[in-house]
């Protein structure tokens, strides 16, 4: 049993507590678990802003988690939160795009919407705790890593502070995703088969360039290889990540006897060109480096001294870690200096995937202390 979950009071039966229930196996397993233990339970299945040109989904997915809710026999809720979504997730992941950065819309949507608006509306509702399915653990108010690495999803939390954590519980983050499974089908779930979802947070399994294009204006550009000569071409420099290696097109007698992919390695959005390299030369691109600095940070872990300016540079080695990618493996760092909302971080070894407006989160072990956005150059 998870340790919040089995230690929070000893009355758990007058502590209400709403689950944000997704209509998939975790959330609806968190519910279960809350109350087996004996809360006060309600899921609550968060209705958000979907394009018309998009299939509707939600539907679907509110009957997936009205079933769950049904065989556990808790009251159920629909709360919709259309215009807190389109506002805080959807215009803010056009804006970044916009002024050619990459945002990370599944952490704004769990900083707005998740953990804000519907925390909010909780509260004035008579919670005392909200619950997701999220592969994390709150532990004194610290969060940790899930125990179950393939599945964690603290990354996408570095948002939350020590006033979120206080009211929120994750009772899958200390289970491993096949133990859930199985849990799902001894509570007999209706849903305990559904394959994990997949997409932008969520509205679901969508082309973000398909998306994106019905919202910016885009104009076909070129293509560069790192001489500056013009091998093909793309839909539009807007659209593309550092790294990333699909999507735009190479000329036939440009690609090698290997058939090595290319990947982008910096683009010009006055310009509206990409460069791409092979990636056999990955300690070499120009992109590569040993520091960045990241902006509108947020310090979740107290191990951070709450001073305007820090200093570490005493620390011998490298002994942090962080990941400029979810699921990417951690890389040894040290912070250099940070205030309250920037730092600057320097790596052991050159990062070629630092990408404009990505995350940057930072752990010392299981512990996540933190993160912030990264910086352009």
């Amino acid at each position: 049993m998870n340790s919040q979950v089995a230690g929070s009071s000893r009355s758990k039966g007058r502590i209400k507590v709403f689950v944000g229930m997704s209509g998939g196996v975790d959330s609806s397993v968190s519910a279960a678990l809350l109350k087996k233990a004996g809360y006060d339970v309600t899921g609550v299945f968060i209705k958000v802003w979907q394009p018309d040109w998009i299939d509707c989904n939600w539907k679907e997915e509110r009957l997936e988690a009205m079933r769950a809710a049904a065989h556990l026999d808790i009251p159920f809720i629909t709360l919709d939160l259309e215009q807190e979504y389109k506002r805080g997730v959807i215009d803010y992941m056009i804006a970044e795009y916009k002024v050619g950065r990459t945002p990370n819309p599944d952490v704004m949507c769990n900083r707005e919407v998740k953990f804000g608006a519907f925390w909010k509306w909780a509260k004035e509702n008579g919670a005392g705790f909200i619950a997701t399915g999220h592969y994390a653990r709150n532990i004194e108010g610290q969060l940790l890593i899930g125990v179950d690495s393939n599945k964690d999803q603290s990354y996408f939390l570095w948002t939350l502070n020590r006033d979120d954590l206080a009211h929120v519980m994750f009772p899958v983050g200390d289970i491993e995703k096949p133990e859930v499974r199985k849990l799902a089908k001894k509570f007999k779930l209706p849903n305990a088969e559904k394959k994990d979802s997949q997409g932008l947070c969520f509205i679901g399994k969508v082309d973000v360039k398909e998306f994106l294009a019905h919202y910016i204006k885009m104009e076909s550009g070129r293509v560069l290889n790192k001489s500056g000569e013009v091998i093909g071409g793309h839909p539009g420099s807007l659209l593309f990540t550092i790294g990333e290696r699909h999507g735009f097109k190479v000329d036939a007698e440009h690609k090698t006897p290997e058939d090595l992919p290319y990947y982008v390695i910096s683009k010009d959005i006055d310009k509206n060109i990409i460069m791409v390299s092979n990636r056999d030369a990955a300690h070499s691109l120009p992109q590569a480096r040993n520091s960045v600095c990241i902006r509108n940070g947020n310090w979740v872990s107290a191990k951070i001294p709450s001073k305007t300016a820090l200093d570490v540079q005493h620390f011998d080695g490298f002994p942090l870690q962080a990941r400029s990618r979810y699921r990417q493996e951690l890389q040894r760092v040290r912070i250099v200096a940070a205030t309250i909302s920037e730092a600057e971080i320097e790596f052991e070894k050159p990062q070629d995937t630092l990408t404009p407006g990505q995350s940057l989160v930072i752990y010392d072990g299981e512990l996540c202390l933190g993160g912030g956005v990264i910086e352009g150059r």
